[in-house]
């Protein structure tokens, strides 16, 4: 009932479940601060896990990274060939490289190399993550290659790992980097990066950079020497005209300054020592007429030495032997620039001359001029080239029989020059013959593989070598022309006055029998073909191949 008494039914006070509850929501400020701390920890739980899944990552990575082995053709090394007193005469082989141990670099040229690459590589960990980084965010975007990597990494990149521009390798650098830092010393790493590195001129390695742009062993480098290599390792396809470019030798002269800077800073070298630095002479790039005849006698000797070590030429070649020839380069150049002094023929009439210089009683040449121009002529007229003698071989006639080489050589018209001149090296020698030789010794590695043993014998008697020696005849008036100590001189060839085939000149004495010969061949019926001339009478064929030998004779005394 009602309070009124009634029976009506009071409305009810409870809310229908379809009607909506209205509260008023709290202010997103005021709920985000409420949820900080919430949202904080959440995130710092993510950056956590994100930090440990990279370093677990990272190690694992390490972990499964090895250190691969160096490209074939950065352990592929050339075959170098030494003149008789060390200076470098050329090399044979697919590159130009030669190991040598640390040892044999001097210590300013390794802090030399460290102040212009990479000054912290005795102290660093292998890797510069500022170069990382960059290098990155370069191939990222597609941008230019990024310099300043430590010199680990220039190792690994240029030896162990392929060239490719990505992610994954940048990444295998850096890892590989790593490794190699914590597993090999400092000096190991330094080793392999001076021996692979490229410093221009087809030169791969500081002992072939040596020999290219200063004519030596990486040992003898002196101190500016070695900082201009180090310099040079920065753009080594511009640095390598240093000597013959002015432009290019300035901009270098600057960097060798900086690098000289840093080392006199780091105590790499004296106060007096940076003072007394004074910019070093290149070598002249490309090279010049003298250094293609050099290809002549490279030829002879590589064949010699692949023959004295039973191996194939080719073999020799990518084989890392140092070959010290028996080769004078002075006497060499001195007979380069006297020949290069006759003028030639006239219509189609080329001139030959070819000059032989051999140590009597022994058989080492030290002279082999073989043709003019090797690249337009690689046969070589001094060895293998047959000249009609003429009278060149009359001082022998009418002897005892000699003895085996002597004897086939007297039986043949036309001798080669390297021949004739072994013979009148008997002369000189007093009867005893050597046989010529070009290869005075093979190392690898430091060790030596060959050494030569003259071959002498004797083929003549006292009485006929007096004889031969007495119709060879004595020297021309004056004594000076061809030395004081000339024992012996004689012109022959054959033909006469206007109608010369050939000349023979040859002088000689106790210490080198020299022999300079002249012919000449016109274009013969066939393309292609020549066929024997007459020399030209301009200059007198006689004249110019005595005043050869005479030259040569002077710069030999």
């Amino acid at each position: 009932m009602n309070r009124d008494g009634s029976d009506r039914a009071r409305p009810s006070r409870r809310r229908s479940p379809s009607t909506p509850r209205h509260r008023e929501r709290a202010p997103l400020r005021i709920r985000f601060r409420r949820t900080r701390g919430r949202r904080l920890r959440q995130l710092g739980y993510g950056l956590v896990t994100l930090v440990a899944a990279l370093c677990a990552a990272a190690v694992v990575a390490y972990q499964l990274t090895t250190i691969p082995e160096p490209h074939p053709e950065t352990v592929t090394q050339s075959t170098v060939f030494l003149d008789t007193e060390g200076a470098y005469l050329g090399r044979r082989g697919p590159v130009d490289r030669q190991d040598v141990p640390l040892s044999a670099v001097p210590r300013h040229v390794q802090e030399a190399v460290i102040a212009a690459e990479n000054r912290s590589f005795r102290t660093d960990r292998g890797i510069s993550p500022r170069a990382v980084a960059r290098a990155t965010l370069a191939t990222l975007t597609g941008g230019a290659p990024q310099g300043g990597s430590t010199i680990t990494q220039q190792y690994v990149k240029n030896a162990l790992l392929s060239p490719e521009r990505s992610l994954s390798r940048k990444a295998r650098e850096a890892l590989v980097a790593i490794k190699l830092d914590r597993t090999r010393s400092k000096d190991e790493i330094l080793q392999g990066y001076l021996n692979t590195v490229y410093f221009g001129r087809g030169a791969a390695g500081i002992q072939s950079a040596a020999r290219n742009y200063f004519g030596v062993d990486a040992r003898r480098l002196t101190v500016a020497q070695g900082a201009a290599l180090a310099s040079i390792v920065n753009i080594p396809s511009y640095y390598e005209k240093a000597g013959s470019d002015p432009k290019v030798t300035a901009r270098l002269r600057d960097r060798w300054e900086w690098v000289l800077d840093a080392m006199a800073a780091s105590g790499s070298i004296s106060a007096r020592q940076r003072a007394a630095a004074r910019f070093p002479a290149f070598r002249f790039y490309p090279p010049g007429e003298t250094e293609g005849q050099r290809q002549y006698l490279i030829d002879v000797a590589a064949k010699e030495a692949a023959d004295r070590l039973g191996i194939t030429e080719d073999q020799l070649a990518s084989g890392g032997y140092t070959v010290t020839t028996t080769f004078d380069l002075g006497l060499q150049d001195s007979a380069t620039q006297l020949v290069q002094g006759h003028p030639g023929g006239k219509g189609g009439v080329r001139v030959h001359t070819a000059v032989v210089g051999m140590v009597p009683g022994d058989g080492a040449v030290r002279l082999l001029y073989g043709g003019s121009d090797y690249a337009r002529q690689p046969f070589n007229d001094a060895v293998s080239g047959a000249v009609e003698a003429g009278t060149a071989l009359e001082p022998f006639s009418g002897l005892a029989p000699p003895g085996g080489p002597l004897r086939r050589l007297l039986g043949t018209p036309a001798p080669t020059p390297l021949n004739l001149t072994s013979a009148y090296a008997a002369l000189a020698a007093d009867g005893t013959y050597a046989t010529p030789y070009t290869v005075a010794r093979i190392t690898r590695e430091g060790r030596t593989v060959y050494r030569a043993r003259p071959d002498v014998r004797r083929v003549l008697g006292e009485k006929e070598a007096l004889m031969a020696a007495a119709r060879a005849g004595a020297p021309p008036s004056p004594v000076d022309f061809v030395g004081p100590a000339t024992k012996g001189f004689t012109t022959g060839g054959a033909g006469g006055g206007s109608t010369r085939r050939t000349v023979w000149t040859t002088a000689y004495d106790s210490r080198l029998t020299l022999t300079v010969a002249l012919f000449a061949d016109r274009p013969g019926p066939g393309k292609g073909t020549r066929r024997p001339a007459l020399l030209p009478n301009e200059p007198a064929p006689v004249g110019f191949a005595e005043g050869v030998a005479a030259g040569i004779r002077e710069a030999a005394d």
